[in-house]
C-alpha cells in the first residue's frame, strides 16, 4: 500500500503492506449458515517493533481498517506511529447481523475465542514479515472494542504488554439489558408511543444538564462548564429538587412529576421487580443535552439493544424473525436478567460468561508481568456507565491493594460514548500506555484538547459557544478530579491540578 492510500485526520499513512485473510471458515451444524474469522493485518515499511490487536466496535462484523485510531478525533494512530496493526470481525459478517448468535460457536468467538485464535496468527505473520516477532504487543479499542479489551486483560494476559479500554462496556449483557429497562421507563411517559424521544425531548434534556451545571459546575473550583467532581455533583444534584416540576403542559422548562418518577430510575441503575440491580447507575453530567445521547436512550434500545439480547445474549435465543421493539418492550426485565445467565446444552456457557472477563477483580497474571491496563470513559456516556469502569478499579483496590501501579482509569467529563459532547475529547492515550509499559512512567494525567473550528481530527460540533476552539484540560486517574488552581487561564489546562 502506497503512502497516502490511506488517511487518518488528514494524515497520509505511511507506505505499509496489507494483509488479508479468513481463518477456521466452516458451516454451522445450527443455523447453516457459512462462517469464519474475517481479518486484516496492516504492517509499516518502518516498523517500531510493536503489535495493536485493534478491538472493534458494536457487534462486530466488520473488518474495519486496521490503523489503530483513539480518542476522540484521533490526530495520531498506530499505525503512522508505526505499529504492526491487526483488525478482524470477530467471526461474523455484518449481513447476518445479530442472528450470527443462533450459532453458538459465533457467540464464543464475539465474546473471547476471535482474539485468542487471532493472536498467534497476527504475531506468526509479524514474524514472517519482519524476521523476529514483535518486541511489546498492545490490545486497544473503545466500546465493544473496550470490552475485547478487557476480556483480553484477563483471558489473554499473557500475550498482552499493555490494554487500552475506551469506554469498556465489559457488562455488557447487563449493559444492554439496563437500556431496555431505560426503554420501558421512557415508554410509560412518552407523548407519542411510536417515538421513545417523546418521553424525553431536547429541550427537556437541555434543561436537566443546564440544573447540573447549575449545581455542580463550580464544585470543582471553575465555573467553566465541565464538571469535574463527578462524586460531589451526584452527592448535591437532585432531579426532583434541581429541576422545575411543569404545573402545567410540558414546554420543555420543566419536568412532569410523571416523567420525574419514569426517568430517575434509570440514573440510579437498572432493577429487577425485587429491587436487584441489573446494571451500574449513570451520573447526572453536563453532556445529558448532547445531541448523540438521543441514538443511545431512544434508539438503540429497540434497534439494537433487543437484537443483541434476543439472539446473541439470550438462551435459547428467539427466532431471527422475532419483532425486537415489540420484544424489547413487553419482556421482562426479570426474564432478560435470567436468559443472560441461561446455558443448555446447544449454548452451554451464557453471556454473562463468554462476553465478561472471567474474574474482573483478577488481572494477577498482567500485573505479575509487568503489563499496564489504561482505561478511559465518557462521564455522560449513556449506554456504558463511567461509574460501572469506577466500580472495577474499586473491586481491583479491595482485592490486591493500590491497583495504580498497572491499571488506572481516566474519566473525560463531558464526554459522551468514546467521543463527543461538551467535552475535551481529544488526547492520546496509547502513546501515554506505551511510556507507562516501556519506560515506566505512570500517566500522572493526560493531556485532552476540545474539538473546535480547524481541527484536524474533525470539529465537534457539540462544544458549547463559549469555549476557546483549542480548550485543554487535564484527565485525571481516578479517584482524582482536576481542580482548578485558582489562577491562569480557564481554557488551560496549566490551570488545573489533579488532587
Amino acid at each position: 500500500m502506497a503512502a497516502g492510500t490511506l488517511t487518518v485526520a488528514g494524515q497520509a499513512v505511511p507506505e505499509h503492506c496489507l494483509v488479508s485473510g479468513k481463518m477456521h471458515e466452516r458451516t454451522s451444524s445450527v443455523d447453516g449458515q457459512a462462517y469464519a474469522i474475517g481479518f486484516e493485518i496492516r504492517l509499516p515499511r518502518n516498523w517500531n517493533g510493536r503489535f495493536l490487536h485493534q478491538g472493534n466496535g458494536g457487534i462486530d462484523g466488520n473488518v474495519v481498517a486496521a490503523t489503530g485510531a483513539f480518542g476522540g478525533g484521533p490526530l495520531t494512530h498506530a499505525l503512522a506511529q508505526g505499529f504492526a496493526v491487526l483488525s478482524s470481525d470477530a467471526g461474523h459478517t455484518a449481513a447476518q447481523g445479530p442472528a450470527f448468535g443462533i450459532d453458538p460457536q459465533a457467540r464464543l468467538d464475539y465474546g473471547y475465542q476471535a482474539v485468542g485464535k487471532l493472536t498467534p496468527m497476527a504475531k506468526g505473520v509479524i514474524q514472517a514479515t519482519y524476521g523476529k516477532g514483535p518486541d511489546r504487543s498492545y490490545f486497544g479499542g473503545c466500546s465493544n472494542g473496550g470490552r475485547h479489551a478487557l476480556v483480553a486483560a484477563s483471558r489473554y494476559a499473557a500475550d498482552y504488554d499493555g490494554i487500552l479500554a475506551g469506554a469498556p462496556g465489559y457488562n455488557l449483557p447487563k449493559a444492554a439489558v439496563a437500556n431496555i429497562f431505560g426503554a420501558q421507563r421512557y415508554a410509560s411517559v412518552a407523548s407519542n408511543s411510536a417515538d421513545l424521544s417523546s418521553a424525553f425531548t431536547a429541550a427537556e434534556r437541555a434543561t436537566v444538564a443546564a440544573a447540573v451545571l447549575a449545581k455542580c459546575d463550580a464544585l470543582d473550583g471553575a465555573t467553566d462548564g465541565l464538571v469535574q467532581d463527578v462524586e460531589a455533583c451526584q452527592r448535591s444534584f437532585n432531579l426532583q429538587t434541581d429541576v422545575p416540576t411543569c404545573s402545567g403542559a410540558r414546554d420543555g422548562s420543566c419536568l412532569s412529576a410523571a416523567q420525574k418518577t419514569a426517568i430517575a430510575p434509570i440514573f440510579s441503575g437498572a432493577v429487577t421487580s425485587s429491587g436487584a440491580a441489573v446494571y451500574a447507575s449513570f451520573p447526572y453530567d453536563a453532556g445529558l443535552g448532547a445531541g448523540g445521547i438521543a441514538f443511545w436512550e431512544f434508539t438503540a434500545p429497540l434497534a439494537l439493544d433487543s437484537g443483541a439480547v434476543g439472539l446473541i445474549f439470550k438462551v435459547p435465543p428467539e427466532a431471527a424473525s422475532f419483532n425486537g421493539p415489540q420484544w424489547a418492550l413487553t419482556t421482562s426485565i426479570d426474564s432478560m436478567v435470567a436468559q443472560i445467565n441461561a446455558t443448555n446444552t446447544v449454548y452451554t456457557e451464557s453471556a454473562m460468561s463468554f462476553m465478561t472477563p472471567p474474574d474482573p477483580s483478577d488481572l494477577s497474571t498482567l500485573k505479575n508481568r509487568g503489563g499496564k491496563l489504561l482505561i478511559y470513559h465518557g462521564v455522560s456516556d449513556p449506554i456504558f456507565s463511567v461509574n460501572d469502569s469506577a466500580a472495577y478499579i474499586d473491586r481491583l483496590r479491595e482485592r490486591g491493594g493500590d491497583p495504580s501501579d498497572y491499571a488506572r482509569l481516566f474519566r473525560v467529563p463531558g464526554m459522551g460514548h468514546c467521543a463527543g459532547g461538551p467535552a475535551t475529547d481529544q488526547f492520546d492515550a496509547l502513546s501515554a500506555l506505551v511510556a507507562w509499559v516501556e519506560q515506566g512512567t505512570a500517566p500522572q494525567r493526560l493531556t485532552a484538547a476540545a474539538r473546535g473550528a480547524g481541527n484536524a481530527g474533525g470539529v465537534n460540533a457539540e462544544l458549547p459557544a463559549g469555549w476557546s476552539a483549542t480548550r485543554t484540560r487535564p484527565l485525571c486517574p481516578y479517584p482524582k478530579v482536576a481542580r482548578y488552581a485558582g489562577s491562569g487561564s480557564l481554557e488551560d489546562a496549566a490551570s488545573f491540578n489533579c488532587q
